[in-house]
């Protein structure tokens, strides 16, 4: 590791330890603070944020992540607010005893100390991460794509203004270059990082399992099913299914692959019909693509391949595979998932629970859309990723997850025969 970034990071873990020592009401404060300096700099970031936009074309499908705009901002700067009103993860007891030998032992929750973030095109993503960590009292090392490079400096330039204004060590919040190099210092700073989360494709994923030699939570790439079973009710299948492919195509928990029940084929042109309105492009296997040919339009219908499934499409794409029980459905799902988000639809309570004991995800749904799988949703205030591992986090990752535990044992001179 070259002398320049063994600097940073020993900085940053320098500024971990002076973070610990700050009070709850001082990191709240200075949260609204970040709050309102960003309400006073939206065309600041929208000017910044355009020069990346410009440079990718809007056909991408990472162009709408990478996209602000200023009532993208105002959510941005609500679940700022939402975080700073949260409680404090740090200093809980978790278990607290007395042993018969007169010790006292407690276990509590405590920071990780520097948390290493490596994200894509998701400049929200500096925000979220900032925040979250702040309020656990981790510092933060923030590796962001070049695609968002523009609009990650800027981020990260209003929250050093705001820590400086506050009187708090800025290198608790670090922006590493735009270059390779950076990464791969980043990946081997065993000595100063403590935690590694990447954010992004399946690619960057596995480049940082690969190559880290710090610990690390894979937020996974979501391949998201919905099985509509045999006993699913119509009207909610309808609107879950065209809520799940359409709310926001980009994000990891929208709609991949819809399962269809072979004994409900004939309501397929209906659970499909209003996903017209958006163009979806449909990859249908033989029997829902013959179901489909006289009621979909011919140039969004498309016979599914093998590599149409287990595909996160991130755009306005779905796969419909035709199953002929709930254990075939549960098999798919297996097969092609990627441990985030499955939903059934279904009135049959029965099989709802056999889908909810056997389905392997982070997050299982039953009649509602997986568009929920999100921290700001689920009342985190906001997420730092959404896990697929199962270690100690999984699913969304908010406050509680960026804890880590420790023993604090007080005697009054005890020693152990």
């Amino acid at each position: 590791m070259s002398s320049i970034y063994q600097n940073i990071f020993s900085l940053s873990a320098k500024a971990s330890k002076e973070l610990q020592l700050i009070e709850e009401k001082k990191i709240t404060q200075v949260l609204q603070a970040l709050a309102k300096e960003t309400e006073n700099s939206v065309s600041y970031i929208l000017s910044e944020n355009k020069k990346d936009i410009e440079r990718m074309p809007s056909s991408d499908p990472k162009f709408d992540r990478l996209l602000l705009t200023q009532e993208r901002i105002f959510n941005i700067i609500k679940d700022i607010h939402n975080v700073s009103n949260l409680s404090s993860p740090i200093g809980k007891k978790m278990i607290e005893k007395n042993l018969p030998n007169g010790l006292n032992l407690s276990k509590i929750s405590v920071p990780f100390g520097v948390i290493g973030i490596i994200y894509e095109a998701r400049p929200n993503v500096s925000f979220d991460v900032f925040s979250l960590c702040l309020k656990s009292s981790n510092a933060c090392i923030l590796k962001g794509g070049s695609d968002a490079y523009f609009s990650n400096s800027a981020i990260v330039t209003i929250i050093k203004k705001v820590l400086q204004n506050e009187n708090i060590n800025p290198n608790i919040c670090t922006f590493l270059p735009n270059d390779r190099s950076s990464t791969l210092a980043l990946l081997h700073a065993s000595n100063y990082v403590d935690l590694i989360i990447p954010r992004g494709s399946k690619g960057l994923i596995n480049f940082v399992r690969e190559n880290s030699k710090i610990p690390v939570i894979e937020t996974g790439a979501g391949v998201c099913h919905t099985y509509f079973h045999k006993d699913g009710n119509l009207d909610i299948g309808k609107k879950i299914i065209f809520n799940a492919k359409t709310r926001k195509v980009s994000v990891c928990n929208s709609l991949d692959c819809l399962l269809i029940d072979s004994e409900r084929i004939n309501d397929l042109p209906d659970l499909c019909k209003k996903l017209e309105e958006k163009e979806v492009i449909l990859y249908a296997d033989e029997c829902s693509y013959n179901e489909l040919i006289n009621f979909y339009p011919s140039k969004l219908l498309c016979k599914a391949t093998q590599e149409s499934f287990g595909t996160e499409f991130l755009d306005y794409k779905m796969a419909i595979k035709t199953v002929h029980s709930l254990e075939e459905a549960i098999d798919h799902i297996t097969t092609y998932g990627s441990k985030h988000s499955e939903a059934i639809i279904s009135e049959n309570r029965d099989c709802i629970n056999i889908f909810e004991k056997m389905v392997d995800a982070a997050c299982v749904y039953a009649n509602a859309s997986t568009a929920f799988t999100d921290g700001a949703q689920f009342d985190m205030g906001a997420e730092i990723g959404i896990s697929t591992q199962k270690m100690h986090a999984r699913g969304p990752m908010g406050l509680e997850e960026l804890c880590t535990h420790k023993w604090i044992v007080e005697g009054n001179g005890q020693i152990r025969s």
